[in-house]
């Protein structure tokens, strides 16, 4: 009784095993880097890199040409979302770091650029919108488009921070690798979509399990090089939350820029809910893949450190706005009486 009360606690504030987990992984890296670090066909960094094709290719067997081809029309909502993830995000982030930053927090501003130019995450943007009522069918196209346009712009996002600051940065190999991985199994898992569909809704909770294990089995690996070359040894619990300050406003600042651009639009109840949470989120799913690509391993776990911060506050404030969005529309309006 008590486990199950505890359990519900958290799910009202938008945490989950998972996310304690996540804080579980870096707690065991820290203690037991040595397995992290190990290389080899069969060592936990390369089954990461396996698990994380499966994890492309049955998201791909989730997807159908027909739900791609409906999510279409509506390219008012598209736009907004896409250029709010691609463009407005590492605009925003680019300007804050200009002004503030240091010597000492370059690495961590690395990681805050990286968060700005990953895609929308999948499956809480959708759920999120479930709950408060949105367009659910536009909030599946996009989140799922969001993915495989991220294969091309958070690299060349990344291509344009590494270079400018005298980094050496083979765009061409990255987007090949992220291609391979990525982009490849997802196509064929869409091109499977017919006779497997099946297989993938049937077995959908299972298949979140097996995402959710292949990211902890990545962050771990990741954290565990950060340790033993001791990266973390110059931050203090300060620094940690002032990050934590620092991606909250960044959420916040995202979130108030849509709800003024879909006014200014004239968005629908429905398309305005849709825009604010697949527009404002940022995928851990995509950050874990792609950091295993785009940084050295020496770095991967503190470019991971602002996307894991941001994924748990997001996750926390936007369950809190979806619950407050659905009960508003479920409060009938108040009769007048003349």
């Amino acid at each position: 009784m008590a486990n199950s009360s505890f359990g519900s606690l958290l799910a009202r504030v938008g945490l989950d095993w998972f996310i304690l987990a996540l804080l579980a992984m870096i707690g065991l890296a820290r203690l037991f880097p040595e397995p992290g670090v190990q290389q080899g066909p069969f060592s936990l960094s390369s089954l990461a890199g396996y698990g994380v094709s499966l994890i492309f290719f049955f998201y791909g067997l989730r997807l159908n040409f027909e739900q791609l081809r409906a999510g279409l029309r509506n390219y008012r909502l598209h736009s907004v979302i896409h250029l709010t993830t691609f463009l407005v995000f590492p605009a925003v982030v680019l300007a804050a770091r200009a002004v503030w930053l240091t010597p000492d927090t370059e690495l961590l501003w690395l990681g805050i650029f990286y968060v700005a130019a990953l895609p929308s995450t999948v499956s809480s943007s959708v759920v999120m919108v479930s709950i408060a009522g949105g367009n659910l069918p536009a909030a599946i196209f996009n989140a799922s488009i969001s993915s495989l346009i991220g294969v091309f712009f958070t690299p060349l996002w990344m291509s344009y921070l590494l270079s400018s600051t005298g980094g050496d940065y083979d765009l061409g190999g990255v987007i090949g690798k992220l291609t391979l991985q990525v982009l490849v199994p997802v196509v064929l898992g869409l091109l499977l979509n017919r006779r497997l569909g099946w297989f993938a809704e049937r077995h959908k909770a299972y298949l979140r399990y097996f995402d959710q294990f292949t990211i902890l089995l990545i962050v771990y690996t990741a954290f565990c090089e950060s340790f033993e070359r001791r990266l973390f040894a110059d931050y203090s619990a300060a620094d940690l939350l002032s990050l934590a300050a620092l991606m909250l406003g960044l959420f916040f600042l995202i979130y108030g820029f849509i709800t003024l651009v879909s006014r200014l639009l004239h968005f629908s109840r429905e398309d305005r809910i849709t825009a604010l949470f697949c527009g404002s989120k940022k995928s851990l799913v995509q950050g874990s893949v792609m950091a295993n690509v785009l940084f050295p391993a020496s770095v991967a776990g503190i470019a991971l450190l602002p996307i894991m911060m941001y994924h748990a506050l997001q996750l926390i404030v936007a369950s809190i706005l979806a619950q407050a969005m659905a009960r508003q529309r479920d409060t009938p309006a108040p009769v007048i009486q003349k």
